[in-house]
């Protein structure tokens, strides 16, 4: 969130209350350094913040505006700054519903004098994980706030920093799968059952190989995804790059969140009873990682998303997508033990596309399926690219197989 609000506020250097939070957000020094929250989701809301958004903003003479409003689910409640969306008020007391009555406001939690910003916290949420992270129903009673979006375009500016929070989801869902996996695999190596080491069990090992796969898969989609938002930030990037970012953003983000919750389970059994006890800590990786699906977009959310993001383009990022497949596998494809794989890749993203083509009407229902689809056909190619690289290794072409 603060890497969002940071992108967001970097576009705003003609303010200098803007300039003073991008300084404040992007410093490295603890004691300048602010954190920002994310203050969306209301009562009605929830994912649907163009129906749902029932706070409303009253313009001020100095051209500041105070915000009233219920907000639900306010991540970061300890943050120095939040981004947010409200309805403004016009001269007769009317404002306008659906997302063209939404602006995006930037307000500062406390005043210098470090009393609350016109904030009231109403409750803090008994959450299942992410405890430590405070999340907050709030209530704001005339607090100051400015615009910074034009007015009616608070949905689409807030797309750079759903496009970077959803980054972030997909590092934290990898981040969490590797720890998980990690620990596992140490454990296999010492504890001993039916006279050896359970890594020396076949059937563990297997379980514990499963897992691996898919924790390098989802680390190679993460590093693709934080590359093609380098490219693109940077203005470097191709159109083909553009729409992939586009299309592979919602899929990586609504995937990987899910590989997570199912790695941090299994994960969890490879300890046996211990996993299952408070006192070791591993029963908080579980918890932790059930609120990946949930952040930025629930599963079914961003399925729709990616439906939207393929109307919108008129089929151009799965082109790009299909095209992207058969370029990194162009190496593998002609190494005898990796080819057969790539024959399989190929005729997935061949699938998978006619079957957009042909299936228009019955998308919807299919979001899901499709955009899990998207998913392991990609990243298969990463795992077969990654494989044929010349400094690749054993255990990488084992993985790209699997």
């Amino acid at each position: 969130m603060t890497d969002g609000a940071a992108k967001i506020l970097k576009t705003m250097q003609d303010e200098p209350i803007f300039v003073k939070a991008y300084e404040n957000l992007t410093s490295r020094d603890a004691q300048v350094f602010w954190t920002s929250g994310q203050w969306m989701t209301e009562k009605q809301g929830g994912s649907d913040v163009a129906n749902g958004t029932d706070t409303y903003a009253l313009k001020q003479a100095d051209g500041s505006y105070q915000l009233y409003g219920y907000k639900w689910f306010s991540s970061a409640t300890d943050a120095d700054m939040s981004i947010t969306l409200a309805r403004t008020v016009n001269a007769d007391g009317q404002t306008i519903q659906g997302n063209k009555g939404l602006s995006l406001f930037y307000l500062e939690t406390k005043d210098s004098q470090g009393n609350f910003n016109n904030i009231q916290i109403q409750r803090l949420k008994n959450k299942l994980g992410t405890r430590q992270l405070p999340t907050a129903e709030l209530l704001l009673d005339g607090a100051t706030a400015y615009k910074i979006s034009e007015e009616g375009r608070g949905i689409p500016g807030i797309s750079a920093m759903l496009t970077i929070s959803r980054l972030h989801n997909v590092i934290a869902s990898v981040g969490n799968m590797r720890r998980v996996v990690n620990l596992a695999v140490d454990y296999a190596h010492k504890r001993k059952a039916f006279g050896r080491n359970i890594i020396e069990h076949p059937l563990h090992a297997q379980t514990l190989a499963r897992l691996e796969v898919e924790t390098r898969a989802a680390t190679l989609f993460m590093m693709e995804l934080a590359r093609l938002f380098g490219l693109d930030e940077n203005d470097m990037a191709t159109d083909d790059q553009v729409h992939l970012l586009r299309l592979l953003t919602p899929i990586a983000k609504l995937y990987t969140a899910k590989q997570a919750v199912a790695v941090a389970s299994e994960g969890l059994e490879c300890f046996g009873g211990q996993g299952y006890m408070e006192d070791t800590g591993l029963p908080l990786l579980l918890r932790d990682s059930q609120v990946l699906p949930i952040w930025e977009g629930t599963t079914n959310i961003l399925s729709l998303d990616v439906l939207r993001s393929v109307e919108k383009s008129n089929g151009h990022n799965l082109e790009s997508f299909y095209k992207t497949i058969h370029s990194k596998i162009k190496v593998a494809v002609n190494m005898p033990h990796l080819s057969s794989w790539c024959t399989r890749v190929s005729q997935g993203a061949i699938d998978v596309v006619e079957f957009a083509d042909n299936n228009r009407n019955e998308l919807e229902m299919a979001a899901r399926d499709f955009s899990y689809s998207l998913a392991r056909i990609y990243m298969g190619a990463l795992l077969l690219e990654h494989a044929s690289h010349e400094n690749s290794t054993r255990d990488d072409a084992t993985a790209a197989v699997r």
